[in-house]
């Protein structure tokens, strides 16, 4: 829950827990998030090397090759901001007895997986799922492989009682990770949670969030972020609060005005919206086309066509490409101040100077937010990704039916967050959960969320007495 007061918001435990919330019948629990941040931590070549890192992994996912197309509560999650903010976590528990775990929130891919107790010493001081100890664990002998761009996570899928935010998914088919490339992973985080839709899963099972939202479980059939700034914060430390995952309902005092949502028109694997307009220094970026742009939380920054990012760095005097590690970045005078707009067909959203400027690269060179992604490359049209450096400055709703992507202003409540010095990271638990579903995989390879709907049979909702 976000109270009035935005300390309350991230100290206040006493109506959720950090994994499993405890219920709150008036409004809903909330999901605390965390953030990380290198920059006393990481030199510049490091921090270079991460962010080649993630350009090369935002290219291998969207534009390697396209991808295959195969009652009622609410809930929140604080979010931890790790590395930067270049990732948020969540907290969710898995097995019987449950067991806690952070992972990434990512809305850019499907998968939930966690490192297993079978992965070697790349895996030495992560928190592992040990199956052997969960009475609820079942291996269904399938092969998991996932490639990214820094590297891959091999294991098998199983299903599990899965808790997050008040809800239990039992039967939730995740991949336990027994290999892992080294380096993929910074702890506290020992997985990664997806948040995209089961078309693009590559274990060919409904992701958590689409169990609970086809279900009726939740309010409304829609999930929401809240992310927290530190990037122009010195006195940052390496984990920070990272704002608020809200599951099944909106929280009104996180934002003001109403949401605006544009619809996904396609058969929904990504986020992808279109995208209406770029303006860099009030200056209207052309654009290719009818462009799409995919909403990732996974991402950091923002990915853009090549001569888009050509035009937006042209109207900053002084800018130039970076090289080496940075290679696909521009480089620019710190002393400049850059305001970029974004349009998705209704109002226009303002980006902050402070999440333009990614990083400094020397005392007076920075390094901007928006990277170039291959020439003529797009999957359905789909030429930007739109990351934290844009969602940090929007309350952003992601529904599932009729499937869209809000946006609304954030509220004082919710921008008063940001840089909050000496409060404590939320901590993981685990709690008791207030609505529990369970999942029987269809074997369906193509489901739309009215096709889903047909599927109900398989899918039984219990609700428990809190």
């Amino acid at each position: 829950m976000i109270y009035p007061h935005a300390c309350l918001a991230l100290l206040s435990l006493t109506s959720y827990v950090f994994g499993v919330p405890t219920a709150d019948p008036l409004i809903g629990q909330a999901i605390p998030l965390t953030r990380r941040t290198p920059s006393r931590f990481l030199d510049i070549d490091e921090r270079g090397l991460i962010a080649q890192a993630q350009r090369d992994a935002v290219i291998a996912r969207y534009f390697g090759k396209e991808p295959a197309v195969r009652r009622r509560s609410t809930g929140s999650n604080a979010i931890v901001d790790q590395l930067y903010d270049s990732g948020y976590l969540g907290t969710l528990a898995i097995g019987t007895p449950p067991v806690s775990f952070n992972v990434l929130l990512d809305t850019g891919s499907s998968d939930l997986w966690v490192l297993g107790t079978s992965c070697g010493s790349v895996c030495g001081g992560f928190a592992m799922y040990n199956a052997s100890a969960s009475s609820t664990f079942q291996n269904t002998s399938t092969p998991f492989d996932i490639q990214y761009a820094q590297g891959e996570a091999v294991g098998y899928v199983a299903t599990e009682t899965v808790q997050m935010a008040g809800f239990s998914v039992t039967s939730q088919g995740f991949a336990v990770v027994d290999a892992l490339s080294t380096g993929f992973l910074s702890t506290p985080a020992s997985g990664l949670l997806g948040l995209a839709w089961e078309t693009i899963a590559k274990s060919e099972r409904m992701p958590f969030w689409q169990t609970l939202a086809s279900s009726g479980t939740w309010d409304s059939p829609l999930f929401a972020v809240q992310l927290t700034r530190y990037t122009n914060d010195s006195n940052a430390q390496a984990l920070e609060p990272g704002g608020v995952l809200n599951l099944g309902y909106t929280n009104s005092s996180l934002y003001t005005g109403s949401i605006e949502y544009t619809n996904i028109t396609n058969m929904p694997s990504y986020w992808y919206i279109p995208l209406s307009s770029v303006t860099v220094q009030g200056k209207s970026i052309a654009l290719d086309g009818n462009a799409f742009a995919a909403i990732d939380t996974g991402t950091s920054n923002i990915a853009g066509p090549q001569s888009a990012i050509e035009a937006i760095y042209a109207q900053i005097p002084g800018s130039q490409p970076a090289t080496g590690s940075w290679a696909g970045y521009y480089q620019y005078p710190c002393s400049t101040t850059v305001s970029a707009t974004f349009s998705f067909g209704g109002s226009t959203w303002t980006m902050s100077p402070a999440d333009f400027q990614f990083t400094v690269l020397s005392g007076s060179q920075c390094i901007g937010a928006f990277f170039l992604v291959p020439p003529n490359a797009s999957i359905n049209g789909v030429s930007w990704i739109i990351g934290d450096a844009f969602l940090k400055n929007v309350y952003t709703v992601f529904r599932y039916d009729p499937a869209a992507v809000g946006f609304a202003a954030l509220s004082n409540v919710a921008t008063s967050e940001n840089g909050l010095n000496n409060v404590p990271v939320p901590s993981p638990s685990v709690g008791s959960a207030s609505a529990a579903v369970t999942s029987v995989n269809t074997g369906a390879t193509l489901r739309t969320p009215g096709l889903i709907k047909t599927f109900m049979g398989v899918i039984f909702v219990r609700m428990l007495l809190v």
